[in-house]
């Protein structure tokens, strides 16, 4: 995978996320919906977490094909 395949594939999240978002003004989000929505901010934040260590190896001048995307639970607990 790419820079621009992650980049799409962050905006198709975030087209995802905006309409729940959307739709949460008109209404209650059921369950279901609160719950993907959890899931869109993980994957969000795994996927914004992959294109920083392909950057900063490209910083660099290494590879950035090396990186690996890291699991949800290690991008949730990033204490800054």
């Amino acid at each position: 995978m790419n820079d621009s395949d992650i980049k799409n594939h962050i905006e198709t999240l975030v087209a995802e996320e905006h309409r729940l978002y959307e739709r949460a003004d008109d209404t209650p989000l059921t369950p279901d919906e609160r719950k993907r929505l959890d899931e869109l901010n993980v994957q969000l934040d795994r996927y914004y977490d992959l294109l920083r260590q392909r950057r900063a190896k490209e910083e660099f001048g290494q590879s950035p094909e090396g990186v690996h995307m890291r699991s949800g639970k290690t991008v949730e607990n990033y204490v800054e």
